[in-house]
């Protein structure tokens, strides 16, 4: 999803002052569908700030000044008021005005957003204090308690120390088989954004079923449990890594060790699921 240029965002604040405010509105229908965990990671992840904001006043931005904007969609120019800094280190003052696209209704009308308290996934636009560009057109979130929990929980995992980074791509896979019959382990070496070491593994042994776990260090537990469906370390891989097995990654020599790599990651795949996102 193309996200807004802090220039095209300067001109549209430029072409639109004075705008033509909506009138503040009661609070009615959502504005956005409710978020998986893969939507709120893929948001905050590029944020600098995650902040809770009452919207004061909205404008419609005209079409052609609305470069990229999807069909059924409008494009609003909005000053709100900072009510809570929910992640990030950036300093934010009272004042707010930003940019977002929402989807119109069926009737081809705007969300009423007039008082309405929201989530916004931003950064701060470079020497216009007050502006935000947020990190996708859609970066708005309809605020609940519910929600603003689910975001300090997404917020708190990638500010942990040691935090699972980013997968890049699968770099290797081996099979090595164990001494007895059925025996073997499988080890997938990941690649990652900031080059800290990751890998999956998995073993099996007779009489039991195949056993997999996850390490984002230079240290490698087997006997691990995997990582927990909607957590980060389930996010980055069941959201990043590749639906199959890359045939160049896997340097197992002999074909029976290759098919079990194969094999294996499937299993892995299978465990995993669907990265499931709401978010169009």
């Amino acid at each position: 999803m193309a996200l807004l240029r802090c220039g095209t965002l300067a001109l549209l604040f430029t072409a639109l002052a004075p705008p033509a405010f909506a009138a503040d509105s009661p609070i009615s229908e959502s504005i956005a569908p409710v978020a998986t965990y893969a939507d709120l990671a893929d948001l905050t992840g590029p944020a600098a700030v995650v902040v809770r904001a009452q919207v004061r006043k909205v404008a419609e931005v005209e079409p052609e000044r609305a470069p990229g904007l999807r069909a059924g969609w409008a494009r609003l120019y909005v000053e709100a008021r900072t009510e809570a800094v929910l992640g990030g280190r950036t300093a934010l003052g009272e004042a707010l005005r930003y940019l977002v696209d929402v989807p119109r209704d069926s009737k081809g009308k705007i969300p009423k957003l007039g008082k309405r308290s929201v989530i916004l996934f931003a950064r701060p636009v470079t020497g216009r204090p007050g502006e935000l560009q947020l990190v996708a057109p859609d970066a708005q979130l309809p605020w609940d308690a519910q929600l603003e929990s689910r975001v300090r929980s997404v917020l708190n995992e990638f500010y942990a120390p040691g935090a699972p980074q980013a997968i890049s791509g699968l770099r290797e896979a081996i099979h090595v088989v164990g001494a007895l019959a059925g025996e073997g382990e499988t080890q997938f070496f990941l690649a990652t954004v900031s080059g800290d070491p990751a890998a999956i593994i998995v073993t099996r042994t007779p009489g039991s079923g195949p056993r997999w776990s996850v390490s984002f260090s230079e240290l490698v537990e087997s006997g691990a449990p995997p990582p927990a469906r909607d957590t980060l370390a389930w996010y980055r891989l069941a959201c990043f890594l590749p639906a199959a097995l890359p045939h160049a990654a896997n340097i197992s020599a002999a074909p029976e060790d290759r098919q079990a790599a194969v094999r294996d990651y499937r299993f892995v795949r299978e465990q995993l699921g669907a990265c499931a996102r709401l978010r169009r």
